[in-house]
């Protein structure tokens, strides 16, 4: 296994997840995995393109249930990351037993030709979504999803410039790294999509004010941005952002609605791209809903397969639906049946008596208590966080990122038996199956504790 580390690779470049070559991972592994597990990490590397957030591998799974994973050797871990594809929890009977149902009887639906499930499925999607977001395309993949909408805004608009939010992340496709802001994605790619102009985020971690508070910061985020559209005179299409950032910061309600009227006056279509946070996790089915907004189009994924099946979804207002003459997707799997009955059937998990209002609950509860471990511990600077979408921000006493100590925590944990990702260097991104139980919630944040407690001093320190 490779362990060199190079610039682009280190632990404090500015990613939406940790990279994988780092002495802390080296060291990791040389004290947890045996002799099989890294001859497959060994294989694997062989045989899969090499890329910072994945090959070379940390580990390999052989199971998952629930709120947990398994490596082949049989250690247990809480998975607090799940790539947020885990709202119904890992292996879901009731979206297993949907899939097997419909492999038995149409397991893929040929091009020219629809199926019930997918018409089920984009019918559900569009009552549940709020205000008139009633037209839907499946894609297989949230980035694939973004593509789509990044089209039909050019065709409904006629312009081809877009504003979106620095360190932003919409997928990994070269339209998507276009409006993304994470370097990571984009260093070394060549010439990207032109007119994509780029602002300041809400979340005050990065940026050009820092003596303002949070919710000034996002206020003058959102002028900033409003700056650009008239500066533009008309010629940006549309705005594209994610309600809730991953890391995860949650802007004040007025943000979105200043940016909602923002791209009103200035004929800007807003395109929120909810992929991770969508279905629950914020304890709302949709992210804007907390904002009481509704986006011109919505981009929604990962938990929409149950865990399973690749699946994404545009949702679009009716009175852009205006391009029947060409192809904004026409993917393969665009009406994949199978997929359908695995996106119907997690829908009728969260739809189940109490889900949202238990996952609200839960977040509130694991603030307090991250909250708690604050006040005793003096890096955590920062708790966020919406549902059971959380962050722990760890800063040092001159106010630098802590990276080295948020990647030692993070092994540390992954050593009692809790895996979750850094997200920004600096951030702990706590992420479970929304279906967990208290006492699975409970163990998760002792074992942050107890990995706070053991955590050496020096990592603590501000380097000179």
């Amino acid at each position: 296994m490779s362990n060199v580390v190079t610039p682009e690779h280190s632990p404090s470049f500015q990613s939406e997840g940790d990279v994988n070559l780092s002495p802390q991972r080296t060291a990791w592994q040389l004290r947890n995995i045996g002799a099989a597990t890294r001859q497959l990490l060994a294989d694997d590397e062989r045989y899969f393109l090499r890329q910072s957030l994945s090959t070379p591998c940390l580990n390999v799974m052989q199971s998952c249930g629930g709120a947990w994973i398994e490596d082949i050797e049989g250690r247990r871990y809480l998975d607090f990351h799940g790539n947020a594809v885990h709202q119904v929890g890992f292996g879901n009977s009731h979206v297993i037993e949907a899939i097997k149902r419909q492999l038995d009887t149409l397991p893929f639906c040929t091009r020219r030709y629809t199926n019930p499930p997918a018409i089920a499925l984009a019918k559900r999607l569009a009552d549940l979504a709020p205000g008139d977001l009633n037209k839907v395309l499946f894609a297989p993949g949230g980035t694939s999803a973004i593509g789509m909408a990044l089209k039909l805004a050019r065709i409904v608009t006629g312009k081809f410039k877009t504003v979106s939010l620095w360190e932003s992340f919409h997928g990994a496709s070269l339209d998507a790294i276009s409006v993304g802001g994470e370097a990571l994605f984009r260093k070394g790619v060549g010439p990207l999509l032109p007119g994509t102009e780029h602002v300041p985020p809400p979340d005050p971690m990065e940026g050009p004010w820092p003596d303002l508070e949070p919710d000034d910061w996002a206020m003058k985020s959102a002028e900033y941005l409003e700056y650009v559209l008239e500066r533009e005179a008309g010629d940006v299409g549309a705005v594209i952002a994610e309600t809730i950032r991953w890391t995860p910061f949650v802007p004040p309600v007025e943000y979105w609605q200043k940016i909602r009227a923002a791209c009103d006056r200035h004929g800007a279509l807003l395109i929120l791209d909810e992929v991770p946070a969508c279905l629950g996790r914020t304890g709302k089915m949709f992210a804007c809903e907390h904002y009481g907004i509704v986006p011109d189009m919505l981009v929604i994924g990962k938990g929409l397969g149950g865990g399973v099946f690749p699946l994404a979804a545009l949702l679009a207002r009716e009175g852009l639906d205006r391009y029947e003459a060409g192809a904004l997707g026409h993917y393969t799997h665009e009406k994949n049946p199978v997929a359908a009955a695995a996106g119907l059937a997690t829908l009728d998990v969260i739809e189940a008596e109490n889900f949202l209002q238990r996952v609200q609950q839960l977040g509130n509860g694991a603030i307090a208590k991250l909250r708690e471990l604050q006040k005793r511990y003096t890096i955590i600077r920062e708790v966020r966080g919406i549902g059971l979408m959380l962050g722990v921000v760890l800063k040092l006493p001159d106010d630098s990122k802590a990276v080295d100590a948020a990647e030692w925590i993070m092994y540390r944990a992954l050593d009692k038996g809790l895996s979750f990702k850094i997200t920004m260097g600096c951030i702990l991104t706590l992420t479970p199956a929304l279906t967990i139980e208290d006492d699975e919630l409970e163990l998760a944040l002792s074992i942050l504790d107890e990995c706070f407690q053991e955590m050496p001093a020096e990592l603590t320190i501000s380097k000179p």
